[in-house]
Order: structure tokens, then C-alpha cells, then sequence
């Protein structure tokens, strides 16, 4: 990693307990998890924080409901998240609840300075109030009478409270963020609130709700008839978990955080509220909020009202923690709402960890046990010197450098927060092994007499390579890669990034195990039986026509039209064109070479006639990921290009904007 950083502190938000946690939560901490065990691998000082909001009216509500205190409510529910944590592996290093004194002190002496300084004042407040997101709004702002947030009824409000002058701060805010891009991410959730503070006047912040309605809460130093409002006294827990007026050390130590994680649905808190309040409280600002996407059910956000929420210890139980970590980070592009379904996750699951990995790892355990007696084979100085090896000389080099040289990659895409990339690089490099054995032919070579050292390096390089690509996916799969490399032989089976590229780290001599199949393959039909485990979104069904009869779902709709599902079908993806040539004896075809992010792809494309191949290099084009393969002049085409058409002319079809290779096109 470029510009190693001196110190990585990563938070997660706060999660509420008012309920059960759910995919979306496991996802933000899984991702905060994956980051933090990266930064430990470069020894990079590491602090991970995440933990429970649990006051404010949801939370009374909820408690009012199950007829306990919401003391006890937090008590009984946090236990789930903690629970949860320790089956995803989760290693932070510390869990903040906002009902412990550590935090309820610090969010006090916050509120009293901050008044003392004329910051915080009281005022009559009129208007519109949301219980869902516990936010007050103004009558202009509701979007048909309800909450412009959340979409639920709202109701009417007349009382008194104090108030925080975050309108005050509007202006400092949009230069803030005008002239720190890294400070909101991605950049178009940067131009989101700039809109938001562009385009209309920013109010000042009620932070207090009388006990007479709300009695669950942080009480207010300066007036006990009031609480503090939940996301002031939540968005504290950033600061006070480290030390803020507890332990100036500490706090120096680790503040300003590197990456504040949160989902998109709470951008205007952290992006808005959570800058003004340490303007105003004179703290430097974190380095950067970044907002990720939802997971959906087809393009439905996941709701308990929907029935189609994840229960993430179902995933567990059934695929392995592992398998499901891998999902969730290869499956979302940052910052772009991505899709969750059963199917979708076993495709995945089959084709990169029990295709691709899982394989991989069996084929090179399997060959050192069977011909170099369990042992780590001796190797050849041959990949260091380059001196030739028979029957293709350099073919060890060319693979240790190609695949060493993806630890470097990594490391700028987890810089940039490209996660799915960089594992669509790691399995990349996995891929080359197996290319590399097969070319190789090491089972060839065992039959054959003389060649003994050229199979013992042949095997010591797949190995070692091997050895990066589990190093690499170490801090998204922890426990299986630690079996991995343990089976390596590796005595210090963790990790270190800076070791990666290093050739020569397996010792010789060293005994192998065999793990076993890491990743058993999924079989369909297990699939099946238990897709009900994920309830699909709740869809009305409407009665046939007097007189009509029901559609068959196999009847083409009429006039040409196509249903959603049909077009949900089709999976569009970008891919970046590697080469491009003339297909021998058809004039309008050329026969290209893709990068999907995740695999590499021959197409065939009748666009000889208005495009060269050379112009066609480095283009990221959009094709059709998922058509059966077929034969054009018995040249395989693995897919399609889109292009659009208009009498002679003919353009590809591109995207909006520098985006890398696998990004769905929705």
C-alpha cells in the first residue's frame, strides 16, 4: 500500500436495538473487519469500534412492547450483536454502548460546554415530527404529508426545546467539503449533500426532547426536565470511546479517524450534523465518511415489513462464515447498491471458492503429497536467476511475477475502498495458477525420468503462489485461510503483506496436511430445499378478468413487451477490451479479448467495419455477461457487446464516467 498510514482507526455505526441485527449491519462491520485485519497485516497501529445506540424512542417503544424497562431491552438485544460479531470473526477492539458512563459522561460535559459557550439555546419548536427517524421537519419539506425520509405519517408538534446552532455553520460546511474531497465518499454522495446544503437554508438542530414524551435518554447537564435528542448523543460515541475528555493520550493517538463506515440512508447525520457538532466543539474533522449501498432483493431494499430480510446466522449455518464474509465484500462495488439472492450467492460460491480455490489448493496439496512425499519440495534457483528451464523457459519466473506482482494491486484498490476489485484480483491470480498447472502439466513430468527437479519447482512455485493468494485473502477469510496456509506448512500461518512478494518463504522439507475440500461444492438441489430461507418480497396478486383466464408464465406477452423479471434476467456488466484482431475470411467480425474483473472472456463482434482493432484496446465496453456461448466462424464467442445502430453508423455502448471492469450496469 502506497503512503502507509502512521495510524487506521475504523468505525462502524451504532447499532440500534430496537430489533434483532440483519444482513446490513453484518455487511458494514464485515467490511470495517476486512479493513482493519488489512491494516494489522502492514503493522499499521489498528483501532476497530463499533457498538449499540440504545436510547431514544424507538428503543422505549420497543421496550413498551415486550413490557420490559429499555434498560433491559438494550441488555437482552445488544447480546445478539455481540453474539453475531464473535460467529462472523469479527476482531474489534472495542464495543461502545451509549448507556455506559464512559460515554453518557462525555456526551454531558460536551452538552455544558457547548451551551456555556451560547452554541446550544432554548426556543418554542412548531412543527413536524417522525418517530421513525426521530427527526423534526418543516411542513415544506414533508413529501405528501409524511416524512421526506422513511416515507411514515408524521405527527404534529408544538413545544419547547433546546436548539444546536448548526445553521450557523452552513457555509464553513460547504467549503469544508469543496476543498476536502477525500472527506466525503464516494464523490457523488459528496455532491448529495452539497446539494442538500446548496439548495436550501440549514436549520438550526434540536438536541433535546422533554421527559414528559421521551423519559429514555441521556439527561441534559443544564435541564432535567430534558433529554438529550439519540443521534447527538450516537454520533459522540466516535470520540468518546477513544478518550475524549477522559484520555488525551489515547484520543491524540487515534483521532482523526481514518474511515467512518456508515450505510447511504444516514449520509445527512454524518455528513451534516456530525461536522458541524465538532466544528463547534473545536474538533479536527475524520479523514473520511464513507456511505455505502443497500443490499436488495432484486431491486428491493431488504424490510422486515417486506418479509425479505437475510438473517445472517441462517448463511452461517449453512455455508460457513467464511463463505459468506467472501459473498458480502465481492459481491457489492462500494458505494452502489448491490443485490442478495440465495442463487446469486451460490453461483459465487461455486465457481470462485469451490471452482477456482478451493481446486486450486487441492490439486497443489494432492501433487506435493503424492510425488514429493508430503513434503515441500526443494526448489530451483532458476525463477531467481532466470536461467533456463527446459520445455518453456521463464514459465516459473512469468507466474511468481504476474502473481506476486497482485499484492501490490490489492493494496491501491483497498486504498481506494475498491474491495470487490481487489478480490476480483486475488482470484485473478488464483486463476493463473491453474492455468499455470495446466500448461505445466506437473503429472506429466513425474512420469517422465530426469525430470525431477523441474517437477519439484514446478510444485514449490504453484505453492508459493498459492501462499500470496491465501495471504492476500486472509483478512476476508480469516479461518480458512489460516487452514490454507497451515496445510502450506507454515508454522506462522498468519500473514504479513509486507512478506507476500517474497519468493522463497515456504521452507523445504517442510510437511504438508491435507484440510480436506475447503470449499465443498453446493449442489443445486440442496439449494432448493431450502430456498424458502429467503422470502422474496410480498407482491399483490391480481384477479383475471371476468370472463379472462390467468396468463401462463411461459405465454409471450403481447405486443412485443417484456416482463421485469425477463429484463432482470439479463445480466449487463462493463468489461475493459485486453486485444483485439480480425477474424481470418469474415470481413465485419473481430474476435476480442475481455477482462470482466473477476474472469478473462473471448467475444465475438460484428463490428469490423467501424472499428479497427487497435482502437478498440482499453475501451471498457457493457456486454451481456450471462448468453450461452456459441460459435461464429467456429470461433467461440463467451458473451455479447452492446452497440447501437442508426443507419450506417454504429457507436459501442459505453458508461458514464471511469468505472473499472464487472460493474453491473442497472
Amino acid at each position: 500500500m502506497s503512503n502507509k498510514p502512521d495510524h487506521y482507526y475504523v468505525t462502524t455505526p451504532i447499532y440500534y436495538v430496537n430489533d434483532k441485527p440483519h444482513i446490513g449491519h453484518s455487511y458494514t462491520t464485515i467490511l470495517a473487519d476486512v479493513l482493519a485485519n488489512y491494516h494489522r497485516l502492514l503493522d499499521v497501529p489498528t483501532h476497530f469500534l463499533t457498538g449499540t445506540d440504545e436510547h431514544g424512542q424507538k428503543v422505549q417503544q420497543a421496550a413498551d412492547k415486550n413490557g420490559i424497562t429499555p434498560q433491559q431491552q438494550c441488555d437482552q438485544t445488544v447480546i445478539r450483536f455481540q453474539e453475531l460479531w464473535k460467529r462472523l470473526e469479527i476482531t474489534n477492539d472495542d464495543f461502545i454502548r451509549t448507556t455506559e458512563p464512559r460515554h453518557k459522561t462525555v456526551v454531558q460535559q460536551i452538552l455544558q460546554e457547548l451551551y456555556e459557550k451560547d452554541e446550544i439555546y432554548k426556543a418554542e419548536y412548531e412543527g413536524w415530527y417522525c418517530v421513525g427517524c426521530e427527526r423534526f421537519f418543516a411542513e415544506k419539506d414533508l413529501v405528501e404529508g409524511n416524512c421526506p425520509e422513511c416515507g411514515r405519517k408524521v405527527d404534529s408538534i408544538v413545544e419547547s426545546n433546546y436548539f444546536f446552532r448548526m445553521g450557523k455553520y452552513q457555509q464553513w460546511l460547504i467549503d469544508y467539503i469543496e476543498t476536502h474531497p477525500d472527506f466525503i465518499q464516494p464523490a457523488f454522495r459528496a455532491n448529495e449533500t452539497l446539494g442538500f446544503l446548496k439548495n436550501k437554508e440549514l436549520q438550526d438542530l434540536c438536541i433535546s426532547r422533554p421527559k414528559s414524551r421521551l423519559a429514555w435518554g441521556i439527561d441534559l447537564p443544564f435541564d432535567s426536565d430534558f433529554v438529550t435528542y439519540v443521534w447527538f448523543d450516537a454520533l459522540i460515541n466516535y470520540i468518546s470511546a477513544i478518550g475524549y475528555k477522559s484520555d488525551d493520550e489515547q484520543f491524540k493517538k487515534w483521532w482523526p479517524c481514518s474511515c467512518q463506515l456508515i450505510g447511504k440512508d444516514i449520509l445527512t447525520t454524518h455528513t451534516v450534523y456530525w461536522p458541524t457538532m465538532l466544528k463547534a466543539m473545536g474538533v479536527e474533522m475524520p479523514k473520511t465518511v464513507f456511505a455505502h449501498g443497500w443490499w436488495l432483493t432484486g431491486r428491493t431494499k431488504m424490510s422486515k415489513s417486506l418479509g425479505n430480510v437475510v438473517n445472517p446466522m441462517d448463511m452461517i449455518d449453512n455455508y460457513g462464515v467464511d463463505a459468506f464474509r467472501y459473498f458480502l465484500i465481492a459481491e457489492m462495488t462500494l458505494g452502489q447498491d448491490a443485490s442478495f439472492t440465495e442463487e446469486a450467492f451460490v453461483k459465487r460460491y461455486n465457481s470462485d471458492l469451490a471452482n477456482d480455490l478451493g481446486n486450486v489448493a487441492n490439486r497443489v496439496l494432492s501433487m506435493i503429497d503424492r510425488y514429493c512425499d508430503g513434503k515441500i519440495p526443494v526448489r530451483s534457483n532458476s525463477v531467481d536467476t532466470n536461467d533456463p528451464i527446459e520445455n518453456n523457459p521463464g514459465m516459473e519466473q512469468d507466474i511468481w511475477i504476474a502473481v506476486s506482482a497482485i499484492s501490490t494491486e490489492v493494496g491501491e484498490k483497498i486504498s481506494a475502498m475498491k474491495l470487490d476489485s481487489a478480490v476480483g484480483s486475488i482470484m485473478s491470480a488464483v486463476r493463473m495458477i491453474n492455468v499455470y498447472l495446466q500448461e505445466r502439466a506437473p503429472w506429466s513430468l513425474a512420469k517422465q525420468e530426469g525430470k525431477e527437479e523441474l517437477l519439484n519447482h514446478c510444485l514449490y512455485t504453484a505453492a508459493e503462489c498459492l501462499r500470496v493468494c491465501a495471504g492476500l485473502l486472509y483478512p476476508v477469510m480469516p479461518a480458512k485461510m489460516l487452514e490454507l496456509r497451515t496445510a502450506l506448512g507454515m508454522a506462522d500461518a498468519k500473514p504479513h503483506v509486507g512478506k507476500l512478494s517474497k519468493f522463497g518463504v515456504l521452507i523445504p522439507g517442510s510437511a504438508i496436511s491435507q484440510p480436506g475440500a475447503l470449499f465443498p461444492r453446493i449442489e443445486v438441489e440442496k439449494v432448493d430445499a431450502a430456498s424458502s430461507r429467503v422470502a422474496p418480497a410480498k407482491q399483490p396478486v391480481k384477479p383475471p378478468k371476468a370472463g379472462g383466464t390467468a396468463p401462463s408464465p411461459s405465454t409471450p406477452p403481447p405486443d412485443g413487451l417484456i416482463t421485469f423479471d425477463q429484463v432482470m434476467n439479463v445480466q449487463l456488466k462493463t468489461a475493459v477490451v485486453l486485444a483485439a484482431e480480425k477474424i481470418e475470411g469474415a470481413d465485419k467480425l473481430l474476435k476480442l479479448q475481455i477482462d470482466l474483473g473477476t474472469e478473462k472472456r473471448q467475444l465475438v463482434a460484428g463490428i469490423a467495419l467501424h472499428y479497427t482493432p487497435e482502437s478498440l484496446i482499453g475501451k471498457t465496453i457493457v456486454v451481456v455477461a450471462n448468453l450461452k456461448p456459441a460459435k461464429l466462424r467456429g470461433v467461440e464467442s463467451q458473451g455479447m457487446l452492446l452497440a447501437a445502430s442508426l443507419g450506417d453508423s454504429l457507436k459501442l455502448v459505453t458508461v458514464d464516467g471511469s468505472i473499472g471492469p464487472g460493474a453491473a450496469v442497472k
